[in-house]
């Protein structure tokens, strides 16, 4: 569900309306790929200067409801949305706040021992995970991170 009268037919459905502000919403995460609130109302505000932080909050946890995107927290601070079929996860390095992806694939096997030994059903979609990066531990290699 990728073009305007999906989303259209899919509002009308829940008897809500399609609204130019929330459309350039979900245009917006699609084209920043991973954003925040603000940088999408940013560049929101480039089409259409009088969309404000809480109509973008609220055409988010729209879209959210819908299925057709899906927030992350990458650290501290505001959630970072991305489109639904956008599944990877997310590496964040809590030494110099970069991020980095990785296929949802390599969580497979630590999937199935959740699923055997708990029961759980890991979303591995909708994950970040902190530690350092190459870059960081290359830079000073005597600091020991935790296990």
């Amino acid at each position: 569900m990728t073009d305007r009268g999906s989303l259209r037919s899919t509002l009308h459905q829940r008897g809500m309306r399609m609204t130019p502000q929330r459309q350039l919403v979900l245009d917006a995460v699609r084209e920043l790929e991973h954003a925040t609130p603000e940088q999408v109302c940013k560049r929101v505000q480039g089409t259409a200067a009088t969309v404000n932080i809480t109509t973008v909050y609220r055409a988010l946890d729209l879209l959210e409801e819908l299925g057709l995107v899906r927030h992350t927290h990458l650290g501290h601070g505001a959630p970072t949305y991305s489109v639904e079929e956008h599944e990877h996860v997310h590496l964040v390095c809590h030494r110099c706040d970069d991020i980095d992806e990785v296929p949802t694939e390599l969580l497979g096997d630590l999937a199935d021992r959740l699923d055997a030994a708990r029961g759980f059903a890991l979303d591995a979609t909708h994950l970040a995970l902190s530690g350092v990066c190459r870059k960081c531990r290359e830079a000073n290699p005597h600091v020991e991170e935790r296990r």
